[in-house]
């Protein structure tokens, strides 16, 4: 007997896991957080997240992956240096592109 599948139900299941996710911080922590370290772990979290999402496709995404080290490389040191998200990744692209044209 085959199962038929019903996009509705996955869209209403994912929007209420969703929706889970942003309210029930929001209604199980209602006091400042005090603990050091849960709080450094919370700063950095979205940085960690950005970097898991980014680093397979600055290394997958290039033809060459020479290409790809360089873009890291330079994001990296951009970084470093103090330069915003939006600089960074341009450099990076800009970076990929020069050497794309040279390597292959």
């Amino acid at each position: 007997m085959p199962v038929e599948h019903n996009v509705w139900i996955y869209l209403a299941v994912m929007a209420a896991v969703c929706y889970a996710i942003r309210v029930l911080p929001l209604t199980l922590l209602r006091r400042e957080i005090r603990s050091p370290f849960l709080r450094s772990f919370l700063y950095y979290v979205p940085y960690v997240t950005l970097a898991v999402m980014t680093f397979p496709a600055i290394v997958e995404a290039t033809q060459s992956p020479l290409a790809g080290a360089a873009a890291l490389v330079t994001g990296i040191v951009l970084a470093w240096l103090g330069a915003g998200l939006f600089p960074v990744a341009a450099a990076c692209c800009v970076v990929v592109f020069l050497l794309e044209l040279v390597l292959v």
